[in-house]
This record gives C-alpha cells, structure tokens and sequence, in this order.
C-alpha cells in the first residue's frame, strides 16, 4: 500500500474510530429512548403522531443542521483558516450563527403557525383516526424550536472538527437522547393531570434534550477559542459563498426531504402503525448507519476540504478511495447482519410492554429491507461532501431526484403487494441508484479513480459478509435452544451469536489481503500497545 495512500486511511480511521465511539454511546441511548416509546406507547395511534409530528421539524433539521449549512460551514471555515487567519475566521462563525438563528427563527413561528395545514397535507389519513391529526398538530408546534437548537448544534460540531476535535460534538447527540428520555418520560407522567396525553410529554422531552446537545458542546468550543460576539454582516464574502453552497444543495436535500414526504404520505395510508414500524426499523438502521456512514463522512470532509483548498486532486483521490473502501468493510458485514438477524434484534429491543409479536413481525420486514441500502447510504455520505468541497453542488441536486422519481416509481410498483415494507425497499433501492449516478459522474470528475480496486474489495467483502450471515443465521436458533428463550437467554445468545459473526468476518477477511483492513489491524494494534 503506497504511504500517501496509508496515511490518508490511519487519518481517516482514526477520527472515524473517534466518532463512532461517541456515536455508539449515542446511538445506545437512541436506542433506550426507542425502547421506552415501544413499552409505553406501543406501534399505533399514539406513537405514529408523534413520529409526524417530529419528523416536520426534522425534515428541515437535515436541510439546515445535517446538510447544507453543516457541509457548506465546513468547507468555507476550513477554506478561512488556511487563507485568512484566526481573526477573520472567527468573525465569519458569529455572522453565521446571528445571521442563521434569525433565519430560523422566522421559519420556526411560520411552521407553528402553519401545523395544522402541514400535517393535513403530509398524513391527510391521520383525520379519519378521531383525535389523531389534533394530538400530530400540537405535537408538531411544541417541537418546531428543535430546528433552531439542533442547527445552533450542528455549527458547533463543523467548528470542532475542522479543529480536529470529533469526540465532543458526537457524543452531543447522547445529551439529546438522555435529556429527551429523561425529561420526556417525567413529563410523560405528568402530563395526564393537566389535561394532555402522555405523548405530550415526550414532545416537550424533546427540546430539553435538544437545548442539552447545544450546551454540551459549549466549554470545548470555547477552548478552541470561539468567543460569541455580535455580527450580523449579509454582505460578508465567505457568508454569501455558504449561501451560494447552500441553495443548490438545499434543492438537491430537499429531493431527500420530498422522498420522506412521500414515504409519510403512503405509510399513513396503511394499516394503523405502520408509520410506527417504518420508524422503529429506521432508527435501528441508524445504529451501524450512524456508526459508520456518518463517522466516515464527518472525518472525511474536513480532509477532502483541506485538499480541495489546495488544489490537491491526487490527495482527494486517495482520500475518497480510502473511505469508500472502509465504508465497504464495516457496513457491508453490518448489512448483513441486520437482514440475517432482524426479527431476533427487534423481539429484544422493542418487544415489551405495549409492543406485540406482530409489531416484532412487521418492524422485522421493514428493517431487513432498509438494509439492502446501507453501503449505498454510506457511500453517498462520503462522496457528496467531496462535491461540496468541489464546489460543485449541481450533480448532487440531480442525483437526489432521479431518486425522489425512482422512489416513487418503485412505492406505486409495490405498495399494494408489499404495504408499509414497499417504502422500506424503494428507499433502499433508491439509495443505491443515487449512488452509482453520483459515484459515475465523480469518476469523470477526478479523472478516475482505483475502481477495480474498489470492486475487488466489494466483491470479497461481500462474500464474507454472506457467510458470516448464513452462520449466524444457523447459530442462532440453536443458541436460544440451548441458553432457553427467558429475557436473559435472548441477550445473551444474540450477543453471542453477533460476537461469533464478527469474529467469524474478521477470519474470512484478514486473508484476503484488503488494504484498508490490514491499516486498520496497524491501527488497533498501535491503540492496544498503548
């Protein structure tokens, strides 16, 4: 492996090792807030409201907080540091959070304003449920401040890392899920005593967990040297270059948002909780999702940022190859595992309490399904910020809507046949044609890169995975056999079962001499010395 090569993975790897230690912790905590919906609320009326009610708002967290701005912010802020200094650097970070927090605060009381005609037009299925399109509308006004809170957040995490400081900010999101668990579980409680449903409660949770991911993030960002003053300049240079940034992706995302939309719509046409099952599904795909896909994007745009500033395409290559090709090693397996081992990892998790067999059944379909996409997923994080720091936003916009066309092509296809599992499979399968439009076009753009590498990588991790799948497939109902089916027989034979499946992967891997894997064994080799 050349050294140019080796020592953009070890960097890579490395700030993605950190990220992914935060998110687990995060992602563990997501996934105890999942499992406390699930026992207190179950899959149906009460739960599906609040899944609309949330995803409004969040719709537009992914423009402002996860998207546009964040990628925009990072390339221009890196692009001050290394041309302009510290002084002017600083000053462009407080125009834009004045400059973004009275933008969206506008957007904010429009959309509290706007909720009843909002939730109408994205679950109109909700008015024939009495009750339920009232409890998605008040839910939905209690929660629109999020988008200010978190967006506030996701500039924090943009500064942090372009100086190199992963952890922090991605462990911030643990604070959301603690705080709106916490918070939303006592105000759950309460709740009933002044007149309002339980659910309720978990709404207001779900700011007090948002204003916790904010201020957690503060002491480190003062460390670093942000000083909060105020700047509110509309004709600052490197603020209208966001902007320019920003307004092409934000067509580009907004394919991705017109796609939940229409995920929404239809799943609210199906059979009550249906909604809910495509939810819980979705959170659980976030697990290797977040772990994997996001930690590699987020450690790869600030480098593939810096290379662009310099003009260093062959560095960028490398950049991309490296983390393409550790995105197949980790979520490829991870894939995987999910389809192989879905309904066992939701009768654990989520069945208690209000949550039946049949919720288990039907979230099991939809997970297995929404991981056929998950290396399209990470792949697609990884290459758009590379057209971002490109500055090129135009392919992006036309990949997310060959998407939103093939999505909504694929749900008509199957939706009567296959009902809420028909959005888990065209969200999959859409993912995975936007990928290779956009891996396509970058190809031409960088004048190539080491695709046969690529394909041999795939094709060997792929074999493994299917392997490891098949045996932990076999493994596991003779495990639950031999340990008995009580709470504690269930835990413990599925995590055996997975901690065989990866030791299993690793064996089938380490062989077949894959770059990347062999820089990684360096790399927790070094860390176990230490």
């Amino acid at each position: 492996m050349p050294q140019d090569s080796a020592s953009q993975t070890g960097k890579i790897a490395r700030a993605a090792g950190t990220v992914s230690l935060a998110v687990l912790f995060s992602r563990i905590l997501g996934l105890v807030r999942e499992q406390v919906f699930a026992g207190l609320f179950g899959a149906g009326l009460a739960f599906d409201a609040y899944v609309v009610a949330f995803r409004i708002p969040n719709l537009l967290r992914d423009l402002f907080a996860e998207g546009a701005l964040s990628s925009a912010f990072v390339t221009v802020f890196t692009d001050y540091e290394q041309r302009l200094g510290q002084e002017e650097t600083w000053r462009l970070a407080n125009n834009v959070v004045f400059c973004f927090t009275l933008l969206l605060s506008l957007v904010v009381m429009a959309g509290i304003w706007l909720s009843p005609d909002i939730v109408g037009v994205m679950a109109p299925d909700f008015g024939t449920v009495p009750g339920k399109l009232e409890l998605t509308t008040l839910m939905t006004r209690i929660m629109f401040p999020f988008l200010i809170l978190v967006s506030l957040a996701a500039l924090a995490m943009g500064v942090l890392n372009t100086k190199g400081k992963f952890f922090v900010p991605s462990v911030a999101s643990s604070f959301f899920n603690l705080g709106s668990v916490v918070a939303g579980v006592g105000l759950a409680l309460a709740a009933p005593r002044f007149g309002m449903a339980p659910i309720v409660g978990m709404a207001w949770g779900t700011l007090v967990g948002g204003s916790l991911q904010l201020l957690f993030q503060l002491p480190l960002l003062w460390r670093v040297g942000f000083r909060l003053k105020f700047v509110l300049n509309l004709r600052e240079p490197g603020l209208l270059r966001i902007f320019r940034l920003m307004l092409p992706a934000v067509v580009g995302l907004s394919a991705t948002q017109i796609n939940i939309f229409i995920n929404t719509f239809y799943a609210s046409s199906c059979a009550q909780g249906s909604v809910s099952w495509l939810s819980y599904a979705y959170r659980l795909f976030h697990l290797p999702m977040g772990l994997f896909g996001v930690a590699l994007m987020v450690a790869t745009l600030p480098v593939v940022s810096r290379h662009a500033a310099n003009h260093d395409l062959a560095a960028l290559r490398e950049a991309l190859q490296s983390s393409l090709s550790l995105a197949i090693l980790v979520t490829l397996p991870a894939a995987c595992g999910l389809i192989f081992l879905a309904h066992p990892i939701i009768e654990l998790i989520y069945q208690h309490g209000q949550f039946t067999a049949l919720d288990t059944q039907q979230t099991a379909a939809a997970l297995a399904l929404y991981s056929l996409g998950l290396i399209a997923f990470a792949a697609v994080k990884i290459i758009v910020p590379v057209y971002y720091a490109l500055d090129d936003t135009r392919i992006p916009v036309l990949g997310s809507f060959v998407a939103v066309v093939a999505n909504l092509f694929i749900i008509h296809l199957t939706l009567a046949a296959l009902q809420h599992r028909a959005i888990a499979l065209s969200t999959s399968l859409s993912l995975i044609l936007n990928f290779f439009f956009l891996a396509a076009v970058l190809y031409r753009k960088l004048s190539g890169f080491k695709l046969g590498g690529l394909m041999l990588t795939f094709i060997k991790v792929a074999g493994a995975s299917v392997i490891m799948g098949l045996a932990v497939s076999w493994l596991h109902p003779r495990a639950i056999a031999w340990l008995g089916s009580s709470l504690a027989g269930k835990t413990l034979g599925l995590a055996g079962v997975i901690g065989i499946g990866i030791s299993l992967y690793a064996a089938l891997v380490s062989p077949l001499r894959i770059p990347e894997f062999q820089e990684l064994l360096r790399h927790v080799r070094s860390k176990l010395r230490r």
